[in-house]
């Protein structure tokens, strides 16, 4: 599976908070490490958008969208701040 950048999901981050998110900075909740969102590594054939710790490799954001409505999952972040 190609591992990509967080400008991968500019759009669908887009979609789901409303505006631009790749330069929020997100911190993860596993080992603390912060950056823009940019910079985190993403996989866009998992079961669903996974996005993952570029430190730790640790999961902070899982966006699956079932019947045109976009789930998400952000327990792997402790912070997101734009």
């Amino acid at each position: 599976m190609e591992a990509l950048d967080g400008n991968a999901i500019a759009g669908l981050l887009s979609d789901v908070f409303g505006a631009e998110m790749t330069a929020a900075a997100g911190e993860c909740a596993s080992c603390g490490a912060d950056g823009p969102v940019a910079e985190t590594v993403v996989y866009l054939r998992a079961p669903g958008t996974v996005v993952r710790c570029r430190t730790c490799g640790s999961v902070m954001m899982v966006f699956v969208t079932v019947r045109e409505t976009t789930c998400v999952d952000l327990r792997g972040l402790s912070n997101l701040d734009r």
